[in-house]
């Protein structure tokens, strides 16, 4: 069934929209937002029967809701009042939640802001000071983050213009504070924790967002503190439902249509004497829509292979795209409960919850997923969503959601019922350690893997991220040069998801600068 959303065309049989815009995720939602409100007619096309993607709420149970995204981590304050979206009912909490490192002996950890409990003074008053540096170097970086990042080679006054304000923003950092940042931004997760702290609970928890997501572990070179510094920025919220609803309405308000039940099959382009360009699209239906400008919130495998086909790529370029690491490492646990979860020495379950109690756990359960096999030991964040809001179980019962974070999209020996059981079960047994008796007070379990992510979802890979978040896939290379500026070889062809510049997480950023530079073109 499809259904509309927003304003309909006199003729949509014979419409030619200014931008058809692929997938109805938070970021292709942002995109339309944007585009509607500078006077374009957008079509927003989502395959799935709601818009929101991976935040988007969904039963899994008899009256159980619970989307992928659990948490609205770094939401961009300056989209937020650009789209006035809490006249839509968004309203980001005024401060980041509670995170809570469990302890085996209910010596827990829990951060709220700056401030740390449950360690000595030594280690809180450390927490402070690097908490307020790290939220220094944040704020150097974060007007960035809304920004199409220049190319490596100049090619234009906006380029050097952009290379101008980076330069200038970090140097008024002062000259100490500028070389802090170059020293911190390359240090391993584990070496930042090491010199800090000496409360090993809190060097996981420390380590912890700038891992999350990502096929690293607290030792790996590849920096980790770049995603530490990208998750302070912005605004929280617990209720992901809330950020699709508002963006849903603030992009039909501006005159976008949003189309749901209708998956685009193929990319259409036309060829002509200067080469191919975008013509529209082509729904699984046999429905062709005609654009100037088709901008794709999928990621960049999915966009160029199977709905624009490799055939209508350079060569160099298909095998940048098809070389993009994009295997997922994190599995989402869904537990129906008949009631709220009780873990021991915690009055209750609120905000974010860490079972990584030290940091060589984390490392040996990325040991683990490294050669293909699923942790024995799962490290994990879980949330009681249901806390928040009461819709998303019956009255008296709970929804707990949970990111084992190492479970492999390439297990070795492959997915099959018995090993998603296997690891489900793990899983729980985990929490049970923390939680006695939670395993009793469960109704329904799921457990999905990188595997079923990318079946249910379409992401390649099943990575949240939809290309790693590393180093090499960052900046001026997201996805790769040649369409790190949301533009792509092909002529009216955009990208606007997460495997775009700044990357992934509910930031709406890589939504807003696409339809910047769409734009600006």
């Amino acid at each position: 069934m499809v259904e509309s959303y927003g304003i309909q065309h006199k003729n949509p049989a014979l419409a030619k929209y200014d931008s058809i815009i692929i997938g109805a995720g938070h970021n292709g939602l942002v995109c339309a937002a944007y585009l509607a409100r500078a006077g374009q007619s957008v079509l927003v096309l989502e395959s799935a029967e709601v818009p929101g993607g991976l935040a988007a709420s969904r039963e899994f149970h008899d009256g159980f809701k619970v989307p992928v995204a659990h948490a609205v981590g770094h939401f961009q304050n300056a989209i937020t009042k650009d789209l006035q979206l809490e006249s839509h009912g968004f309203q980001p909490d005024a401060k980041p939640g509670t995170l809570t490192g469990l302890g085996k002996q209910g010596n827990h950890v829990i951060i709220e802001g700056a401030e740390v409990r449950g360690v000595d003074a030594t280690d809180a008053e450390s927490y402070r000071a690097l908490s307020a540096r790290l939220r220094q170097f944040a704020a150097a970086l974060e007007p960035f983050w809304l920004k199409t990042i220049p190319r490596a080679v100049y090619t234009g006054v906006s380029d050097l213009l952009t290379f101008a304000q980076i330069g200038l923003k970090l140097r008024l950092l002062g000259r100490d504070d500028l070389r802090e940042f170059l020293r911190v931004a390359s240090l391993p997760a584990r070496d930042l924790a090491d010199e800090n702290f000496d409360n090993e609970l809190l060097k996981a928890m420390v380590c912890w967002d700038g891992l999350v997501g990502s096929k690293m572990a607290p030792r790996s070179p590849n920096s980790a503190v770049l995603p530490m510094l990208y998750r302070l920025s912005g605004g929280y919220s617990s209720r992901p439902a809330t950020l699709i609803e508002a963006l849903v309405k603030a992009a039909t308000a501006a005159g976008a249509e949003v189309r749901t039940g209708a998956p685009v099959e193929r990319i259409r382009v036309q060829g002509d004497g200067n080469g191919l360009k975008v013509a529209g699209i082509q729904l699984a239906n046999g429905e062709r829509i005609d654009a100037n400008r088709v901008i794709s919130s999928a990621d960049p495998q999915t966009t160029f292979f199977r709905l624009l086909g490799a055939r209508n790529l350079e060569i160099e370029f298909a095998n940048r795209i098809r070389r993009l690491r994009c295997d997922g490492f994190v599995a989402k646990l869904h537990l129906a409960l008949d009631g709220l979860p009780e873990f021991a020495g915690l009055d209750k379950p609120a905000g974010r919850v860490l079972i990584a109690p030290h940091m060589d756990t984390i490392e040996f359960a990325f040991d683990d997923a490294k050669y293909g096999r699923c942790p024995e030991e799962p490290v994990m964040e879980l949330t009681v969503p249901s806390l928040e809001d009461s819709s998303l179980a019956p009255s008296g019962q709970h929804v707990l959601s949970a990111h084992v974070m190492y479970v492999p999209y390439r297990r070795k020996g492959g997915w099959d019922e018995a090993a998603r059981n296997a690891m489900r079960e793990r899983a729980i047994d985990t929490i049970e350690s923390y939680a006695p008796g939670i395993r009793d007070q469960v109704i329904h379990a799921e457990l999905l893997t990188p595997h079923d992510l990318e079946q249910r979802y379409g992401v390649s890979g099943g990575h949240w991220h939809h290309t790693e978040f590393a180093l090499d896939q960052a900046l001026m290379m997201r996805p790769t040069y040649g369409a790190a500026q949301y533009a792509t070889p092909v002529p009216g062809l955009y990208l606007c998801g997460a495997g775009s510049h700044p990357g992934g997480d509910l930031t709406g950023a890589p939504g807003h600068n696409a339809a910047k530079e769409v734009l600006r073109r």
